[in-house]
């Protein structure tokens, strides 16, 4: 019998890319791939050393895992990695990053379909 959560997933992922999303250019050195991301954003909340509560907001992307090959590789993401996305007729790079310790990705989902990829914006070309 088909799992059919595992089913469902899939097929929201396929929607998610279909309606919620846009094109952008995943880098990491030479090697790019295109994707089709969603825009989010996401809270990290950080103690500091003094006590004090530090909220950081990240531009996440949200792409298809399986899609996500570098130089014909799987590959996941890694702090460093550059994001480029149309912003109406300029670029707007963005870097992924690890906040406050975590890791700079996590699945969006049980069945990893879907990534999410936290960012933050470093430059518009």
């Amino acid at each position: 019998m088909a799992d059919v959560l595992a089913v469902g997933a899939a097929w929201l992922e396929a929607r998610r890319r279909e309606s919620l999303a846009r094109a952008v250019t995943y880098c990491r050195g030479a090697d790019s791939v295109e994707l089709a991301a969603t825009v989010g954003r996401s809270e990290h909340e950080e103690l500091t050393a003094d006590g004090l509560v530090v909220t950081h907001r990240t531009r996440d992307f949200l792409v298809a895992a399986a899609e996500l090959i570098l130089g014909g590789e799987a590959a996941a993401p890694a702090a460093g990695d550059r994001i480029r996305e149309d912003a109406g007729g300029e670029t707007a790079v963005y870097e992924v990053l690890s906040v406050g310790g975590r890791p700079c990705w996590r699945y969006e989902d049980a069945h990893r379909n879907t990534v999410r990829v936290h960012t933050k914006h470093v430059a518009t070309e």
